[in-house]
């Protein structure tokens, strides 16, 4: 198992590619389920999530190669329906396997997910959202077992907006008899990339990136080509990781207007951003004003960018406060900052962050994807020596991000962890 380890007060300069995003990826790759034929994505990003999301397709009897980026999917062969345990529980976005199989195939056998260890998320929503569409749903011995011979248009509303649960329903109310609306729709840019996808394979939706979806089934979809759009959340941590480290830095290949609320606190913060069509200029110089938070679906601030924003404000000039509406139960970072030097104090599903001048450095822990990257965040500005460990989580969702802050003049770098 690896680690990494950071030397900090290197401030950063230079130039970085935000790569394409995982969160639309993922229910793209599921996507192709819908259809037989070779489906092409370009500007996919090389991550373990990928990794397992197509080695899952290939055990249903697809085959994939991913080579500079491109990703190219082929599903003429695909006749299992199911989605083992030993992928799933890896992988949260896994179950968005449910509403492509059982919409095209009539059958799906899906374990319940696993990924990130911060919390439960239930699949509720997706379980109750598939059966409102017609599909006969029983949970045997940890798994989602579906059937139906054809699904038919309903009306569905979500109690909350789900992300994941719109993804999933959109997909399987596309080869659905009849009229689907969704009421209460997530419209975060990933589930409009996936809207835009599923119409461009010739799916009728209206109402793409608003809270109402109107979906009009049809009787067949085409594979097609299509780039994935810049990933807003490692954009976001780039932002912040210049504001912890201080520095210059552009960063290319990326929509601004995807994650306007992170660069509007930023600027509070203190940040000087200049804007461009596909990039941003960064320059940092001071510790930063504390500059309060709070989590929302889109358009709002992110619950990606919580435990980054935390980094960064340890060692702001005051107090502000941190609160998660979208997750409560997401700070088990907060421990680990704590063993870096940080003050902060719990109440409820918010974090009263006191800034301090310096961080200092330690051996923490990574919990989950975005604790990681907070984690490696808080030892680019620590004094002295930082290492965080169980690494494995950065990777699935971050490309080569040691490599990339290296480029940008951060020391840091990878190696073994013998004691795990």
């Amino acid at each position: 198992m690896d680690r990494i380890v950071i030397i900090g007060g290197n401030p950063l300069h230079g130039t970085v590619r935000i790569s394409g995003a995982k969160n639309a990826t993922l229910p793209i790759i599921a996507a192709s389920i819908l259809t037989s034929g070779t489906t092409v994505l370009h500007n996919v990003p090389k991550l373990r999530d990928i990794a397992n999301m197509t080695g899952l397709l290939e055990i249903m009897g697809a085959t994939s190669s991913l080579k500079n980026h491109k990703l190219t999917i082929n599903t003429d062969a695909l006749t299992r329906h199911e989605a083992p345990y030993e992928l799933v529980k890896t992988m949260r976005a896994s179950v968005y396997v449910l509403g492509p199989l059982v919409t095209r195939f009539g059958r799906a056998r899906v374990s319940l997910p696993g990924g990130c260890a911060w919390g439960p998320r239930p699949v509720d929503l997706h379980i109750k959202g598939i059966k409102a569409l017609g599909a006969n749903i029983d949970i045997e011995e940890g798994y989602i077992i579906a059937s139906a011979s054809r699904l038919h248009g309903t009306k569905i509303v979500f109690e909350i907006s789900s992300v994941g649960a719109t993804g999933n329903v959109m997909m399987a109310a596309v080869l659905a008899k009849g009229t689907t609306i969704i009421e209460n729709a997530a419209c975060e840019p990933e589930i409009v990339a996936l809207t835009n996808f599923l119409v461009k394979m010739g799916a009728n939706i209206n109402g793409i990136g608003t809270r109402r979806l109107e979906i009009e089934g049809v009787d067949e979809l085409s594979p097609v080509e299509e780039t994935m759009i810049p990933d807003r959340i490692e954009a976001g941590t780039f932002l912040v990781a210049c504001g912890i480290a201080g520095g210059d830095i552009i960063m290319e290949n990326m929509q601004p207007q995807l994650f306007e609320a992170v660069i509007e606190k930023a600027r509070e913060a203190g940040l000087s951003i200049e804007q461009g069509e596909t990039g941003l200029r960064i320059q940092s110089t001071n510790r930063p004003n504390p500059v309060p938070i709070k989590t929302a679906p889109y358009p709002g601030f992110p619950t990606d960018m919580q435990a980054q924003w935390m980094a960064w404000m340890c060692q702001a000039n005051g107090d502000c406060t941190i609160t998660d509406t979208v997750f409560h139960d997401r700070f088990t970072h907060v421990a680990e900052l704590l063993r870096l030097g940080a003050s902060i104090t719990m109440e409820g599903n918010t974090a009263l962050v006191h800034g301090i001048e310096k961080l200092k450095g330690a051996p923490v822990m990574s919990t989950d994807l975005r604790a990681s990257a907070c984690l490696i965040l808080a030892g680019l500005a620590a004094e002295g020596r930082t290492q965080v460990s169980r690494i494995y989580h950065i990777d699935r969702g971050f490309e080569r991000i040691e490599e990339k802050l290296k480029g940008l003049g951060a020391e840091i770098w990878r190696e073994e962890d013998i004691n795990h």
